[in-house]
């Protein structure tokens, strides 16, 4: 198989690695798989952006349904920021298509947004139940005050992710628990989920059309990201996150510095 050929197995065990964070903390698809491409395995930024696109979109598909299933997604929120996340992928795209490739110039804006985004991702993993809890000693916000803010997160994920792949774990996370903090965190998470998926589908479609997606690549991560995943998700109601979110962030850092500096 080619999967055991050259640097194809490696390939897996890192789709395994980040589907495994995946599943533990729910944080790390796009933050970790992006700069192990680019860092690690030499793969060109828009590339590793598109591929990882489409691997984030794939491996949410099962967690959406999970969440769907269990009646944890509020779907009226999720209509918000797709509002603003799917019309500003789109105007993404094709500036990616128009300026993105021009020279090497733009490979260090893809390189510098995605750690600029790290670093954001980094906080908020390590700082997200000091905010929830922070969030939630406020009084109940009028839904109606969240309707355009929650259009705003979406547009900002939406450029976000387009560009770096990152952004709509953690850090929509985050900023959901502040613009709705009452509402309970397990449908704050399955919501930004469901979010995800259409977002990265339709960033991941782009990218695929701009030539940025390697598909063989995009299989050997799956191969291990989908039990990886899996692992995680049975494993999550035992780990430490005391450790786990510390450790996740520092991941982060240490990424996002080396981009910023490379």
């Amino acid at each position: 198989m080619e999967l055991f050929h050259g640097m194809d197995v490696l390939h897996a065990i890192a789709g395994l690695f980040v589907g495994l964070l995946v599943g533990l903390t729910g944080v790390g698809g796009g933050s970790l798989m992006t700069p192990l491409l680019v860092l690690m395995f030499g793969v060109n930024p828009h590339t590793a952006v598109g591929t990882d696109l489409l691997y984030a979109a794939t491996t949410k598909i099962a967690g959406s349904a999970v969440h769907g299933w269990r009646e944890t997604v509020d779907w009226k929120i999720m209509r918000r920021l797709a509002c603003g996340s799917l019309p500003a992928a789109a105007v993404s795209l094709v500036l990616l298509n128009k300026f993105g490739h021009l020279n090497n110039h733009a490979t260090r804006i893809v390189l510098g947004m995605l750690g600029c985004m790290l670093l954001l991702t980094a906080v908020a993993t390590l700082f997200q139940r000091k905010i929830a809890m922070f969030a939630r000693r406020e009084e109940p916000v009028d839904e109606r005050h969240t309707f355009l803010p929650t259009i705003g997160l979406g547009l900002v994920l939406g450029v976000a992710v387009s560009v770096s792949s990152v952004g709509a774990g953690a850090i929509g996370v985050t900023a959901l628990l502040v613009l709705y903090p009452h509402l309970p965190v397990a449908r704050i998470i399955g919501t930004d989920i469901a979010h995800a998926v259409p977002l990265a589908l339709v960033a991941g479609f782009g990218h695929w059309m701009l030539g940025d997606v390697d598909f063989t690549l995009l299989g050997n991560l799956l191969i291990g990201s989908i039990p990886g995943v899996i692992v995680g998700s049975l494993l999550s109601s035992r780990a430490a996150d005391k450790w786990l979110r510390p450790a996740l962030a520092a991941v982060l850092v240490v990424s996002g510095l080396k981009l910023l500096t490379s």
